[in-house]
């Protein structure tokens, strides 16, 4: 059997090397998203040969991520953060407004990293020059074999798994991780269920030019259809997550630019001024899973084929790099000791350890969702009174923005500072 092995290079991201004889390797890792990707290059400092397999890198997704200061100790740990540093942004400070027109609103509230003796609480950047740098990271990475094809399914017997490919061919390994998103094969194949739900939202996504600087500050509109968000971009620029339902998302959608900017100034209060589009349109409707065990088939999952919720808080790929750690730390200490990698019991440690973390995130981005789009007097002055009390008491201050960054109780060793 063959396989379809890309080339390291840069210059053509559909380059592929002349087929070779199916290999073995130590991992395969199936997903080229950045989760997918991050995860390959965290095994590769660990001395594991990784096959990386999926389909070619999305270059050109405008779309933007937020990583939390964890998720940047996590990538410096590992040797990349010094080679993304560059195309971030830092997020210093968070405000968020009530825009609602309910009885009961909350107060406007800022949170400042400067009070958790943090330069920013995270980083933003666009997803086409993430994956780039991760793209060029793994082309030059002698660890890391990329094989571009898509998954049909895995198998595995008590020594290895089998990863079949869609035109035939086929690999080898101790273990698998499924970071291929929420359909996933590597799921499917492990017979794992999922819990699913569909919210009746949808997010209007698109970049923007403002007329004022956005001074490093993350605006959070709560409206009653959901949050919309201005995360701050290079220079005067800034990312738009704007949740609305269905139908308005859509209609939204159609308008002209020059309609579209006239509502989304509206919307903002003109916090940063006049508004101009600065990227393709998209909309995706909301919805989320878990799925009931993370580990199955000798197969690892993570990222959005173990758990997907609302672009809300900016908690989607930061809690994808927590299951990446913990990954990484379980298999390169199984490399050390000689142990399987794939064995039950590895499995069912990672397992164990990613469900709290996995459960609680779910939950509050879900109970934060849905309280916005309740009428419910009682929610509102539920919600409204912990904005106030984190506004006003310190100590609660501080343990709100500690636990938005990242769960203390839940950090894996890699995502600490070193000599911690």
């Amino acid at each position: 059997m063959t396989a379809k092995i890309e080339r390291s290079s840069t210059q053509d991201n559909n380059a592929l090397a002349l087929p070779t004889q199916a290999k073995s390797f130590e991992c395969a890792v199936v997903g080229t998203g950045p989760a997918g990707m991050i995860a390959a290059l965290a095994l590769a400092k660990n001395g594991i040969e990784t096959a990386l397999v999926g389909p070619p890198v999305n270059l050109k997704d405008a779309r933007t991520t937020a990583l939390m200061d964890a998720s940047r100790q996590f990538l410096d740990n590992i040797g990349i953060w010094k080679d993304l540093r560059t195309s971030f942004t830092p997020l210093e400070k968070m405000r968020l407004i009530d825009g609602t027109d309910r009885l009961l609103r909350a107060p406007e509230t800022t949170f400042s990293a400067s009070e958790l003796d943090l330069p920013a609480f995270g980083y933003n950047i666009l997803n086409k020059d993430l994956n780039r740098v991760l793209f060029d990271l793994i082309g030059s990475c002698e660890l890391i074999e990329r094989i571009e094809g898509s998954v049909e399914t895995v198998t595995s017997n008590d020594h290895k798994a089998s990863v079949v490919l869609a035109d035939g061919s086929t690999l080898t390994c101790n273990v698998v991780i499924g970071a291929d998103g929420r359909n996933s094969a590597v799921r499917r194949s492990a017979g794992i269920k999922t819990k699913n739900w569909i919210y009746n939202q949808a997010a209007l996504v698109l970049n923007l030019k403002h007329e004022l600087p956005h001074y490093n500050i993350s605006t959070e509109f709560h409206r009653n259809t959901g949050p919309f968000t201005m995360v701050p971009l290079p220079g005067k620029t800034s990312s738009l997550v704007y949740v609305e339902t269905p139908q308005r998302a859509d209609t939204l959608n159609k308008y002209q630019d020059e309609a579209l900017e006239a509502e989304l100034e509206k919307i903002s209060k003109f916090v940063l001024g006049q508004l101009k589009l600065a990227s393709p349109r998209q909309v995706y409707p909301l919805s989320g899973l878990t799925a009931l065990q993370m580990g199955g088939n000798r197969s690892l999952l993570m990222g959005e084929a173990a758990h997907a919720f609302p672009p809300i808080g900016a908690q989607g790929l930061n809690l994808s790099l927590r299951d990446v750690a913990v990954a990484t730390e379980l298999l390169a200490n199984a490399k050390h000791t000689k142990a399987d990698m794939g064995s039950p019991e590895l499995l069912q440690k990672y397992d164990r350890n990613r469900k709290a973390d996995v459960l609680t995130r779910t939950t509050a981005v879900d109970l934060l969702n849905r309280s916005l789009l309740t009428d419910a007097l009682p929610v509102q002055a539920l919600r409204s009174l912990g904005l106030y009390t984190a506004s006003r008491i310190p100590l609660v201050r501080r343990l709100l923005m500690r636990e938005g960054i990242a769960p203390s109780w839940s950090l894996p060793n890699l995502m600490r500072a070193q000599g911690n």
